[in-house]
């Protein structure tokens, strides 16, 4: 399961669905409670679209330490922040449909 953050302008909540990911999704601020009401304990992925909303990494990984956190957006995570996400994804640089398929690959193989 994949909590999605933002707005999601390219598509990778459905590109993870597609894939057989459930999606829950938060619009508007990412708190620990919008968290939680996502199902953020149980999600393997968070993925964040907005970095305006990049505070919610580490409430994230606070609520879920073994969620991978994932930023697909074009501007730079703050500094704060940058050190606890896991992976961080211009989408300049790589189509939805490529990161949806490598984020389930690593979750069917961990050695991929």
């Amino acid at each position: 399961m994949a909590v999605v953050a933002g707005p999601d302008e390219h598509g990778l909540g459905e590109e993870l669905a597609a894939l057989g990911v459930e999606i829950r999704r938060i619009e508007g601020l990412v708190t620990a409670d919008a968290l939680s009401e996502a199902g953020i304990d149980e999600a393997a992925y968070f993925v964040l679209t907005d970095v305006e909303e990049a505070t919610g990494i580490p409430i994230a990984k606070e609520l879920n330490p073994d969620v991978l956190a994932v930023t697909y957006a074009e501007r730079s995570l703050p500094e704060f922040v940058a050190g606890v996400a896991d992976l961080a994804v211009d989408p300049a640089l790589m189509d939805p449909e490529l990161v949806a398929e490598e984020l389930t690959d690593d979750a069917v193989d961990p050695s991929a």
